[in-house]
């Protein structure tokens, strides 16, 4: 059969195989889960809970930061603006408030797997995690992981993934509460919990200032990556984090294209970017989309995730339908782009060998089935 249709493309867009490896457990609560759990709890809301999801839209910050950037940054109020907006942060507060047991916490990790198996075929995912809140606080670190790594195991059972989390360092705190974070890690391994990442505004806190959290981290055999060159116009906190954090891997990074040497070396290194089409800022969607365009024509190795699919919305195979509809990607190049998930990914040599063989035919009964 030879694709010729819309809906055909976008069913085999939605069935090749992918890695998600930039992914927020919050972000990825359902607006259902949430609503029940809102009601459960009495919380507070200023509007239906579905409503909140809905009307999601981060405000840009002060435009004058980004004037001049290489990627013109959109400086006014999309089209599709709600009258009334929610920020991500805000949102995602309000989801951690809802949360208060084990359950709780093993139900929204199965729920984020079996959502990213059943809408986007993804077969290995890496879910960033916060700190334990004041709700969960009576579990403790251990607890709380161990809840988390129930869903992943009930979700490896029932839908044949492999899953991952990440430690997310907030950095509005300071370095000294991210190394306090570590060394909980570090006292309390998990098999699931293999990194650790720096969440929240790039302009919050420099990643210079986490450098001793990222140490110990690297001593401790945990892999390291980082937001960067998102919301700060400039490439060289991507450098910091490369030379100084020794990050495996480098989540959005837009802004290295402010600075050819860097991406010259980015090329050169073939250093993985996370990038994400999709964000709350959904004036910002268009730059996103011609920044990750100018990053792949520059023979970047960007790699497609979901960031927070619950609360955008999106799905990975819808980042990978915009990929093919709007910036003209081929399959050979979509293919490519899923195979090189595999190989950032943060799962063992044996299980990187295993999942390339299962895209390998997984990939190759597709092209059979659309192509030949």
């Amino acid at each position: 059969m030879t694709i010729n249709t819309n809906s055909q493309l976008n069913s085999y867009l939605a069935r090749i195989p992918k890695t998600d490896l930039h992914c927020h457990l919050i972000g990825t609560v359902r607006a259902s889960t949430f609503a029940e759990l809102a009601v459960r709890e009495n919380l507070p809301l200023p509007d239906d809970a579905k409503r909140i999801f809905a009307d999601i839209n981060s405000l840009p910050p002060d435009p004058a930061l980004y004037l001049n950037t290489r990627v013109p940054v959109p400086q006014g109020r999309s089209a599709d603006e709600p009258e009334v907006s929610y920020s991500l942060f805000q949102a995602s507060k309000w989801v951690v408030e809802c949360l208060r047991s084990a359950d709780d916490l093993t139900r929204i990790t199965y729920e984020a797997f079996e959502s990213a198996h059943l809408t986007s075929s993804t077969r290995h995912l890496e879910l960033f995690f916060d700190a334990v809140s004041p709700q969960t606080a009576h579990l403790g670190y251990r607890g709380v992981t161990e809840a988390y790594a129930d869903g992943i195991r009930m979700a490896e059972r029932d839908f044949g993934m492999t899953g991952r989390m990440i430690a997310g360092i907030d950095r509005s705190q300071s370095g000294e509460h991210a190394l306090s974070l570590v060394r909980q890690m570090v006292d309390n391994p998990n098999d699931y919990v293999v990194g650790i990442g720096l969440d929240n505004l790039e302009t919050a806190g420099p990643p210079e200032r986490f450098e001793a959290a990222y140490k110990l981290a690297g001593a401790a055999g945990l892999k390291r990556t980082a937001h960067s060159s998102e919301h700060a116009p400039v490439a060289v906190n991507t450098t910091t984090c490369l030379d100084v954090l020794g990050c495996d891997r480098i989540d959005h990074g837009y802004f290295v294209l402010e600075d050819d040497a860097v991406v010259e070396r980015c090329r050169e290194e073939q250093v993985a970017f996370t990038g994400v089409f999709t964000t709350s800022r959904r004036s910002w969607r268009p730059w996103r989309r011609d920044s990750i365009k100018a990053m792949l024509d520059a023979g970047l190795n960007v790699i497609l995730a979901s960031d927070d699919p619950g609360m955008f919305p999106t799905t990975l195979a819808n980042e990978y339908q915009i990929a093919s509809d709007q910036l003209g990607l081929g399959r050979e190049k979509l293919r490519a782009m899923s195979m090189a998930g595999i190989e950032a990914s943060w799962v063992s040599e044996e299980e990187k060998a295993a999942m390339r063989a299962r895209f390998t035919a997984e990939f190759d009964a597709l092209e059979r089935e659309f192509f030949a």
